[in-house]
């Protein structure tokens, strides 16, 4: 009777489609300070590999799929921050660029971005060669500006070259480079305060791929017109605190619906490594926000993913703090006006998450490392395939 019952909520609870279900597999406890963690496959043998950055090491390092065998991409970094990975010379094989040498604040902070390339043996250690340096250099992504297919390289630093702790006071600057020449190019509109997270996605369905950047301002959206002039638009002002409480920390896009036309909501983690996770849904020409969950201790990666097949994304977030944890929120329906916290693991500090396919099953898994718990998972989808 009792199973019933609980059945019967359940079944309320996630109307549409059950929550997807997940093993659990540690591949290192060793990462001090882990901070972001990329997936890319690194020898072209087809498998997706996961980099695992760690800002307390001097080693950056990448596991190799299936068996998880580490091997060190580069060494004698320092307070390594963010890198991104793509094939910029068409062999199979992705460019890294990395960001060391940060700290908050312009003044301690030397921002060196360097490319390594790989040689004929791709688990022995590739070429770093420097190619700028900006101070607070912190989140670094691959971006379709031109729609050609030739990606450039997006660089969100943190703060301004003037900008002070605790108040981060003054505009904050937006850059992308080419590769090859590897010329810093700025976007010549800015944010305010502390710009802590950026996602690329095609916003306008025009075949170029737009910048959202989560700053002190709020969440904006950067697009670079035909004309070859960028425009600049505010789409949410994030938490509503005062300023240094304002804004947004991180920022994803997902989408509601089973079935086409969809509808896209943006899910933030707000403010500045904030307890709160918003989702933002368009309503009269406006993103109406939405607090679903105020209980976050430094709260740091968001994503969205389609985890259970059902067609709806569901959103992932993840917390670093004394209490940390990464949760799974789920749609009750295909509306998004209300969700469902269903808590993945306790055991992982999350700085850094990421979805995709990891053993070719048809499911999204998920990969998350870990800062005070030093660790990297990879959490295997048991659930149901598209």
């Amino acid at each position: 009777m009792i199973f019933l019952l609980l059945f019967l909520i359940a079944s309320h609870l996630f109307a549409a489609t059950p929550p997807a279900e997940f093993v659990e597999h540690q591949i290192a406890a060793d990462l001090k300070g882990g901070y972001q963690v990329v997936i890319a496959d690194l020898n072209k043998d087809g498998k997706p590999d996961i980099i695992a950055l760690a800002s307390g090491m001097k080693e950056l390092v990448w596991y190799e799929n299936p068996t998880w065998r580490r091997h060190v991409l580069a060494e004698g970094l320092s307070h390594m921050i963010n890198l991104a990975a793509w094939d910029t010379d068409g062999d199979g094989i992705p460019e890294i660029v990395i960001a060391q040498q940060f700290a908050n604040q312009a003044k301690n902070s030397i921002g060196i971005l360097s490319v390594l390339t790989h040689g004929a043996d791709v688990t022995e250690p590739w070429k770093v060669t420097e190619i700028d340096r900006i101070p607070t250099s912190h989140r670094l992504r691959w971006a379709d500006i031109y729609g050609n297919g030739k990606k450039v390289l997006v660089n969100a630093p943190l703060a301004g070259l003037k900008a002070e702790a605790p108040e981060y006071r003054g505009k904050t600057p937006l850059v992308f480079y080419k590769p090859g020449t590897w010329m810093r190019e700025t976007i010549p509109l800015e944010n305010e305060g502390v710009q802590h997270g950026i996602f690329i996605t095609d916003w306008d369905g025009d075949g170029r791929e737009d910048i959202l950047t989560a700053s002190f301002s709020g969440i904006d959206l950067f697009r670079l017109g035909k004309d070859g002039a960028w425009s600049r638009t505010e789409l949410a002002k994030g938490s509503p605190a005062p300023w240094p409480k304002c804004g947004s920390s991180d920022v994803t896009v997902g989408w509601l619906g089973s079935k086409p036309p969809k509808t896209r909501f943006l899910a933030a983690i707000e403010p500045w490594h904030g307890n709160e996770v918003a989702v933002y849904r368009q309503s009269k020409g406006a993103w109406q926000r939405m607090v679903i969950d105020d209980g976050l201790e430094q709260g740091h990666t968001i994503l969205a993913a389609d985890l259970n097949g059902d067609g709806i994304d569901e959103i992932v977030a993840g917390y670093r703090g004394k209490s940390h944890n990464v949760n799974i929120y789920y749609a009750n329906g295909s509306k998004g006006d209300r969700w469902i916290n269903h808590p993945l693991d306790s055991g992982m500090a999350a700085s850094s998450c990421a979805a995709a396919d990891l053993n070719a099953d048809g499911r999204i898994d998920l990969v998350c490392i870990g800062s005070a718990t030093a660790n990297l998972k990879w959490y295997e989808n048991k659930g149901p395939k598209k």
